[in-house]
């Protein structure tokens, strides 16, 4: 009854107010998980430390969505598919279960393994025939780079948690998927520059937002640069913590006023595309994010493996 009030209060519709109140409770439940890591941080690797905030937000902002709009992502089941309402809502609840565990570091190893494997059957299932049924529509191959780099993520969280060779597979297999997405998406910023930035789809840069074509021109050139550093994996944690901080800024100073705005709109369509943005960039931050954080671990593991090496060839001298 209150959330109804509240509702009712604020103007917006019930799908809308669920995603928000998803997204507010998984920030809540990653910020006092990461509160440690955030402050032992330094400059930039602050934002580092919140990968896991920036990544599970947005997969329980989705799943809301699955669950109390169902209507938005039920024609995108495939019509082969029996019971494509159950598949709808099992996502829905596999999103924010994903998300919370992320979010609290909790069985990251299998959440993260699990939400890469869903997305990447959504990559086969829906984004492939989509893409080659429409070959010269650039937005169905964003979206599925898009999903790939999603998918890519959640396995560099998964390999961060998991010891020897299988981590480190599942973080070079994020890796090169990744950096794919960064490039991929910095050509089309140089192609068309007047989209929101980010990820490169539909929509375009308001009007009203200061220098957006500079802004789009200069996100392209970010992440060209950076996914080559990312691809070649040279100076990956470098290229991945500043690539991931700049899409932070825009998450925050483009998409945030972008949301805001979509939510003052009366219709439902709006105020859900308004949100999806604004998650969407999120997640492809924390994507980011993840694989810098994943860099920086592996950096330490070989510098402790080094100095053992070392003082065990002094002790043999």
């Amino acid at each position: 009854m209150h959330a109804v009030i509240l509702v009712m209060f604020l103007g917006i519709s019930t799908t809308a107010f669920a995603m928000c109140c998803a997204g507010i409770l998984t920030l809540v439940v990653a910020g006092w998980a990461a509160k440690t890591n955030v402050a032992r941080a330094h400059g930039v690797g602050k934002i580092v430390a919140l990968s896991n905030l920036c990544y599970a937000v947005p997969l329980a902002v989705f799943g809301a969505l699955h669950l109390w709009g169902v209507d938005f992502v039920l024609p995108l089941v495939p019509q082969y598919m029996p019971g494509r309402l159950f598949w709808a809502y099992l996502v829905g609840v596999a999103l924010v279960a994903a998300g919370l565990s992320i979010a609290a570091k909790i069985q990251v190893r299998w959440s993260g393994l699990l939400v890469g494997i869903m997305l990447f059957l959504f990559v086969a299932m829906l984004d492939i025939p989509g893409s080659l049924s429409n070959p010269g529509d650039r937005f169905g191959w964003t979206v599925l780079i898009r999903e790939s780099s999603f998918a890519g993520g959640g396995w560099v969280f998964a390999g961060s948690a998991i010891r020897g060779k299988a981590g480190g597979r599942l973080i070079t297999v994020g890796r090169v998927l990744i950096a794919i997405a960064a490039l991929f998406f910095g050509i089309e910023h140089f192609l068309h520059p007047g989209g929101c930035p980010g990820i490169p789809l539909e929509k375009l840069t308001p009007a009203w937002i200061p220098g957006r074509l500079l802004i789009g021109y200069l996100t392209g050139a970010i992440l060209v640069v950076a996914g080559a550093f990312i691809l070649m994996a040279k100076r990956t944690r470098m290229a991945a913590t500043y690539l991931g901080a700049w899409l932070v800024l825009l998450v925050l100073f483009i998409y945030g006023p972008i949301l805001i705005v979509s939510l003052a709109d009366p219709s439902i369509g709006v105020e859900v595309e308004g949100i999806n943005y604004f998650a969407d960039t999120l997640l492809f931050a924390g994507t980011i994010l993840a694989l810098a954080s994943a860099a920086q671990r592996t950096d330490q593991i070989e510098s402790y493996e080094q100095i053992d090496r070392i003082q065990h060839e002094g002790a043999v001298f």
